[in-house]
């Protein structure tokens, strides 16, 4: 595999546009010099955590942060083009038609990923770093035998995910070791776009995921000075709104807006990675053993509780709060399944506008529609909801942690569709595409460890024996003679949902095994 060596760029791997200037590389260099190691601290401090929770440790509201719970601040005022954010669409930066489309849908933003959407092949990362540039230049385009796609005159505001804090960037090394894909992701996007976004009227906005403490936070703040002063840019100009998507995450919301404070753009619902860290983090305490993924609704306690104390602690601090993914994919052949599945759209919007989410996610333009007009009739004339601060909301620790009070059974079928999900989006994911049409879902990251770890935690507490995982998986490796990489999709699913020990993230063993399927 060639590489490229920061900040020197002696070595540089295919890179044929240019993307990787020597001023982007000298930037992450920097950033990696400068945050690297607490980086590898916070990360070291999450492992200690999680041994602390396998032994019988429950979280709560940090006593020691208390003062800032009760004092009387507020994040700094979003920038005028994110005071409406009432549906969001979101979609891998590394495929270019979709970046097109997600621009055009009529959303008020677009959620560029880099992350669980995104297979994080060489040829994504440098190319959705491209697409992003020519995004804002307006000059990205597509021609395919059947339509051209060109920016509208108006487009969703760009915002974009990077990479989460446990993962690396391979292709680019500093003193022989690989970046952090976070660095990695942010250090080039900013550097290459920071003044076309300004000179275009918007800004350098993000969204940041997978974070597990007010640490890693006020670590991206840090990040974020860091790079503005570099850069010669004001400090507030980088914005950046938290996807509250950890367990851990959700006992420390008005910290984490804390420490953002100047550059918060607000909190997000990650409704499928915070299921799947529920797992993760309780996976050894039969009182956290979840039933069918599809049981596990919005409106079962721990969820509900969790998603009312994000607006409340969002709108009591100024902060917008942005609700759940919609991951249906609408059928051009099924008509019923269709009005079945937008009316759970419909519904599921309306319980979040009527909560006071400021706006939503979707995964597919076709879902646009629906959201804007369930957030319109609940906005009326206003850009969102900030006002309403919902002080009728009390969460304690024990709701948050109520997962036994969920309904629902464990059943063949909830088996069968989680072996489905999981080795079928792996062999996509090792193919290069992250977000996967899969049952007229969209499936990314997220949902494959959903699938997974509900099956390591099936089995773990008996709830399915180990036969009828090995049977399920072979019944549906059967089903894909001729899908490309299903055969180490398959493997990688055994190791991830059938291993003695959890592994933290399946991405992780994924990248090494993408790596060699797609060496550069």
């Amino acid at each position: 595999m060639s590489r490229v060596a920061a900040p020197n760029a002696a070595a540089r791997a295919p890179d044929p546009a240019g993307v990787l200037t020597p001023a982007a590389l000298e930037l992450v260099a920097g950033l990696e010099r400068e945050f690297g190691g607490r980086r590898e601290e916070l990360l070291a401090a999450r492992a200690e955590r999680q041994e602390r929770l396998l032994t019988g440790e429950l979280p709560a509201f940090p006593e020691e942060t208390g003062p800032v719970r009760e004092a009387d601040w507020r994040v700094a005022a979003a920038p005028a083009d994110l005071q409406d954010r009432r549906v969001e669409i979101t979609g891998p930066a590394g495929d270019r038609k979709m970046v097109v489309n997600a621009l055009n849908s009529g959303a008020r933003v677009y959620m560029a990923d880099f992350e669980d959407a995104n297979s994080p092949t060489w040829e994504n990362v440098v190319g959705g770093q491209q697409n992003l540039t020519d995004a804002i230049e307006r000059t990205i385009s597509v021609e395919t035998p059947e339509k051209s796609y060109r920016l509208n005159e108006q487009v969703a505001v760009l915002l974009v995910r990077p990479r989460g804090w446990h993962l690396v960037e391979r292709h680019v090394e500093l003193g022989g070791r690989p970046v952090s894909a976070s660095l990695f992701d942010f250090g080039v996007y900013l550097q290459r776009n920071a003044e076309r976004l300004l000179a275009s009227g918007t800004g350098p906005y993000f969204y940041l995921p997978k974070l597990e403490s007010r640490h890693e936070a006020r670590l991206w703040n840090d990040v974020f000075v860091f790079a503005q002063d570099r850069l010669g840019l004001p400090r507030g100009t980088v914005r950046a709104t938290v996807l509250i998507e950890t367990i851990l995450a959700a006992f420390e919301m008005e910290e984490i807006l804390y420490e953002l404070r100047e550059h918060s753009g607000g909190l997000n619902a990650g409704r499928w990675d915070y299921i799947f860290s529920v797992i993760k983090k309780f996976r050894e305490r039969e009182d956290f053993v979840l039933p069918d993924r599809s049981q596990v609704s919005m409106t079962v306690p721990f969820m509900r509780a969790y998603t009312e104390l994000l607006v409340r602690s969002c709108h009591r601090r100024g902060a917008h709060a942005i609700g759940g993914m919609a991951a249906f994919i609408p059928s051009r052949r099924d008509a019923e399944v269709n009005e079945i599945a937008l009316t759970r759209v419909r519904e599921d919007k309306l319980r979040e506008s009527g909560d006071g989410f400021d706006g939503t996610w979707v995964a597919h333009p076709d879902l646009v529609p629906v959201a804007t007009e369930v957030f319109d009739a609940a906005l009326g004339e206003r850009e969102n909801q900030l006002d309403r601060l919902r002080e009728d909301v009390s969460v304690e620790a024990g709701d948050l942690l109520g997962v036994a009070a969920t309904p629902g059974d464990v059943t063949a079928d909830g088996l069968r569709a989680n072996v489905s999900v999981g080795i079928r989006y792996l062999a996509s994911w090792l193919t290069g595409v992250g977000a996967a049409a899969i049952d007229n879902l969209m499936e990314d990251a997220a949902t494959a460890e959903i699938s997974r770890s509900q099956v390591w935690q099936w089995v773990r507490h008996g709830r399915v024996r180990r036969d009828e995982v090995v049977a399920a998986i072979a019944d549906v490796a059967s089903e894909l003679p001729d899908v490309p990489a299903a055969g180490p999709a398959r493997e990688l699913f055994e190791q991830v949902a059938l291993g003695d020990e959890f592994v933290e993230f399946l991405t992780l063993p994924a990248y090494d095994r993408l790596l060699e399927l797609t060496d550069v």
